[in-house]
């Protein structure tokens, strides 16, 4: 499957939210050759009252919804158009990441349809899986 038309949908609806996320996982290993599949893109962003509103213009841009799951700790916001398929995650935390400023200044670019989206460092990528592995 060629995920470009997607991504290009993805990051125009960004750009037109404009909300600054990096694209980071699977997604991202993939787009820098990493031999790695995925059906969905995760994102981190800042939570801020702001950017929560901005994830509404996304959603609406990409007629989809978002889910809130309900575990009680996460910050996870998921935003689905089940008739394309479309399924993204924006996370405000990630496990081994210091923090999203960190992420980004680490971040580079890539161009899709005219629009930017920024793309995690494969080594901040595989900073965050290696947090995950179990010990």
């Amino acid at each position: 499957m060629n995920a470009e038309p997607l991504l290009e949908k993805i990051a125009g609806a960004l750009t037109k939210a404009r909300l600054e996320t990096v694209l980071i996982g699977n997604a991202a290993a993939a787009l820098q050759g990493a031999p790695v599949t995925t059906m969905d893109f995760g994102f981190m962003f800042r939570k801020t009252p702001l950017n929560l509103r901005k994830l509404k213009v996304l959603a609406r841009e990409l007629d989809a919804y978002i889910l809130k799951p309900y575990y009680p700790l996460s910050g996870l916001y998921r935003v689905v158009n089940d008739n394309s398929g479309i399924q993204l995650e924006f996370m405000p935390d990630v496990h081994g990441i210091k923090s999203f400023a960190s992420l980004r200044a680490e971040a580079y670019e890539m161009d899709f349809g005219g629009f930017r989206l920024k793309v995690a460092s494969l080594d901040s990528i595989i900073k965050s899986i290696k947090s995950n592995a179990p010990k």
